[in-house]
This record gives structure tokens, C-alpha cells and sequence, in this order.
């Protein structure tokens, strides 16, 4: 897992590679590599351009190996915005990627709740098993956390909402759920730490199928 096996799906020319690889031998350096958790702290301090976001990364229950499973066994991806569905790799795994904001949008108006909260809850039997990675709502993560005391499964929450309004506390409620999740400490974040995430999951996902 920890090995210098790099893949990039988006370094397609010699000279993309060569950038990504010299930016993940240096995150090596920086960072550490003795553990599959240190390859997310990596690859989440490239993708914000500072190595402080490596301090800040949480892992609560087993969050790889939850998302390993997870994948092997298709199961869906749920985003709360679409940049962050855009930002997620979509080859060589079968999981379907698909954004929170598509659904739900009679309950927003009913409820006047936000478009990714009422989209969660429009997906609530989707949830189970399911990968869910929020980037930018805090909302949605507050929402999704309240389904969680209510009975709903998730195999893997990664939540890095950024901002000043309930971000911060948004993740704290997280890692206080007896489920698996990757979160961030503090008011930073965003859809780069989230992406960064999931995506050097599923590298690890491919290079197990290898």
C-alpha cells in the first residue's frame, strides 16, 4: 500500500506524469509513508498546495478498508456537489457516481432546506453501503449525520465542507459517529481534500485488482 507504485489517471503526457510524480515524491519526503492513511495526507496537501492539510486529516474506523469494500462490491458514490462528482475517478472501479443535487429539489422548497440536504434525504435508502463524499455543504453533512442517528449505514463518509458557517463543526459531529469516515480538523477544506480522498482509494482499489 505504501509502496512507490504511482498511478494518475489525469498525467496522460510524459511531462503531466513527470509533474504529479515529482509533487508525490516530495509529499513523501514531507509527510511520511508508512501507512496507507499517509498516502490521503499526501495526496490531499498536493491537491491544496500545503502540507498543513496533511496534519489536519482525520481517520475515524477503518475508513480505507471501508472504501475498499465498498468498491469491490460497486457499491454507489454520492457527492454533495458536482465538482466534487466531476473531480472523482470513474474508471477501472463500477461504482456509479452520482450528485446529491439532482434529487430532492421539491423537498428544498417545501422544507426550505438546502438543495444538497434535501437531496440526501431524497436518497436515504440509497445511502446504505454507500460511499458518500461532501466537499462544500455543511449542511448536507449535518443532515446526513442526523440520518446516521437515525439508522442509516453509509460503508464510508468523507466530509471536508469548507467555510466558516458549521464547517468546523459540521466534521465534529462526524467524528463523533461510530461509523467510518475522513474529515478534516478546522474551518478548511473544500472539494480538493474531498476528491483527493476518495481518488487515492481507488488507486488503491486498481492497484489491488493489478
Amino acid at each position: 500500500m505504501t509502496e512507490n507504485t504511482y498511478i494518475d489517471p489525469g498525467a496522460d503526457t510524459k511531462e503531466g506524469y513527470q509533474i504529479s510524480s515529482t509533487s508525490r515524491g516530495l509529499a513523501r519526503m514531507v509527510v511520511g509513508n508508512e501507512t496507507p492513511e499517509d498516502r490521503i495526507r499526501q495526496r490531499c496537501a498536493i491537491s491544496v498546495g500545503d502540507f498543513i492539510m496533511a496534519d489536519l486529516m482525520a481517520f475515524r474506523n477503518n475508513p480505507i478498508e471501508a472504501g475498499l469494500r465498498a468498491l469491490s462490491a460497486g457499491r454507489p458514490v454520492i457527492t454533495d456537489i458536482r465538482m466534487v462528482q466531476t473531480g472523482i475517478r470513474k474508471t477501472e472501479h463500477h461504482s456509479e457516481v452520482i450528485c446529491a443535487l439532482d434529487f430532492g429539489a421539491a423537498l428544498s422548497q417545501e422544507y426550505g432546506i438546502t438543495r444538497t440536504s434535501a437531496g440526501f434525504m431524497s436518497l436515504r435508502h440509497t445511502l446504505e453501503d454507500a460511499i458518500i463524499v461532501i466537499g462544500n455543504a455543511p449542511s448536507a453533512l449535518l443532515t446526513v449525520c442526523r440520518m446516521i442517528d437515525e439508522g442509516v449505514r453509509p460503508a464510508l463518509v468523507i466530509g471536508t465542507p469548507v467555510g466558516f458557517v458549521n464547517a468546523k463543526e459540521s466534521k465534529e459531529v462526524l467524528r463523533t459517529k461510530d461509523l467510518p469516515s475522513i474529515s478534516n480538523v478546522g474551518t478548511r477544506g473544500g472539494t480538493p481534500p474531498a476528491v483527493s480522498s476518495l481518488n487515492e482509494i481507488i488507486t488503491m482499489y486498481v492497484e489491488n485488482q493489478r
